[in-house]
C-alpha cells in the first residue's frame, strides 16, 4: 500500500476527490478509484480527478496541440473507475484546486486553459465562482426511449453531445420529477454503445422571465448513479429545452438541481455556437488515504 494525499471538493453538491500527480507516475486502477469513491468504505465522491501535466499523457498531447498553454490536464474517472470525457462541475472544482493550491495564477479577466479528453476548456473567474466555455455542442438524431421507475410509460429523449453523451427527457410537472426512482439505472432503447447520462427536465411556469429561461432537473450519471448536480448534464438540459421551445427561446438559462442553481449561456463564435456554464466550486478538506 502507498499513501496518497488528496483534496475533497464539490460544485453544487457534485463532489470529487482530487489527487496531484506532478510527474505522471501515479497509477490508480479502476478498482482503486471505485474504492476511494465508495461512500461507505472510502472517502466518498461522484468521481476522482487526477491533476497531471498535459505533456505526461497521450491525451494531453492533443490538448497541447489545440492550446499550447493548457499545462494541466483533468484526468477524470467516474465513481465506478471508468474514464469520462468531461465533467462541467469537475472542471470548475479543478480550477479552484489549481488556484487555491498555488499551481496557477488566475487574475480577474484572464483565461485559464485546461486539457480534458473532450478538448481544451477555457475558464474565467466570475461572481458565481467560475465560468467555463464548454465548447461546441451537437444534437443527436437517433431517438432513444427512456424507461425509469416512477413513470408508467417510456419517454422519448433528445440526444445532446457536449463532449460526452446525454439524453434529455421532458416531464410534465414537478410531481413527475419528484416521483422518479433513480436508485436504479434508467433503461435505454436502443442502448447507446458508450452509454449516456440521462437528464429529466421540467420547465418553470412561466418558463422565461426577463429574457432568461428556467428549468428544474434531476440526473442519472453513467458510472455513478443519481447525483446532486451534473455540469455537462445541466448544459445538455438547457440546450434540449431551447430546441423544444423553438427559435424565439432565449440563450440564457438558469437550471435548478438538488445541489443548487447554475447558469447556462449559449453564444456565437467564429467556429460556431458555444455553450458556457457558470456556478460555484469549493474545496472541502485535505487528507491522506492508503491505496
Amino acid at each position: 500500500m502507498s499513501k496518497v494525499e488528496f483534496t475533497k471538493g464539490q460544485g453544487t453538491g457534485n463532489d470529487f476527490v482530487l489527487v496531484l500527480d506532478p510527474d505522471g507516475s501515479m497509477d490508480i486502477s479502476p478498482a482503486q478509484v471505485a474504492r476511494i469513491c465508495d461512500r461507505h468504505f472510502g472517502i466518498g465522491s461522484d468521481g476522482l480527478i487526477r491533476v497531471v501535466p498535459s505533456n505526461l499523457l497521450p491525451e494531453g498531447a492533443s490538448a497541447l496541440a489545440e492550446e499550447a498553454s493548457a499545462y494541466w490536464f483533468m484526468d477524470y474517472r467516474n465513481a465506478d473507475g471508468s474514464i469520462a470525457e468531461m465533467c462541467g462541475n469537475g472542471v470548475r472544482v479543478f480550477a479552484r484546486y489549481l488556484t487555491e493550491k498555488g499551481l496557477v495564477d488566475l487574475p480577474d479577466g484572464q483565461v485559464l486553459h485546461i486539457g480534458t479528453r473532450a478538448g481544451v476548456r477555457d475558464i474565467q473567474k466570475n461572481k458565481a465562482g467560475f465560468a467555463v466555455d464548454m465548447g461546441r455542442w451537437k444534437p443527436e438524431s437517433t431517438e432513444v426511449l427512456v424507461s425509469v421507475r416512477g413513470l408508467e410509460v417510456a419517454r422519448p429523449s433528445q440526444g445532446i453531445n457536449v463532449g460526452n453523451p446525454h439524453l434529455v427527457v421532458a416531464l410534465a410537472s414537478n410531481e413527475e420529477l419528484e416521483s422518479l426512482d433513480l436508485s436504479v439505472a434508467p433503461r435505454l432503447n436502443p442502448d447507446p454503445e458508450a452509454g449516456a447520462n440521462v437528464e429529466f427536465v421540467v420547465p418553470a411556469d412561466p418558463m422565461v422571465t426577463n429574457g432568461v429561461g428556467k428549468i428544474s432537473m434531476r440526473v442519472f450519471e453513467r458510472g455513478v448513479g443519481e447525483t446532486l448536480s451534473c455540469g455537462t448534464g445541466i448544459v445538455a438540459a438547457a440546450l434540449a429545452t431551447r430546441l423544444w421551445a423553438g427559435p424565439d427561446a432565449p440563450n440564457q438559462w438558469t437550471v435548478e438541481v438538488p445541489g443548487g442553481t447554475l447558469g447556462v449561456r449559449m453564444f456565437a463564435t467564429e467556429e460556431g455556437e458555444h455553450v458556457g456554464l457558470s456556478g460555484p466550486a469549493e474545496l472541502s478538506f485535505d487528507g491522506v488515504i492508503e491505496i
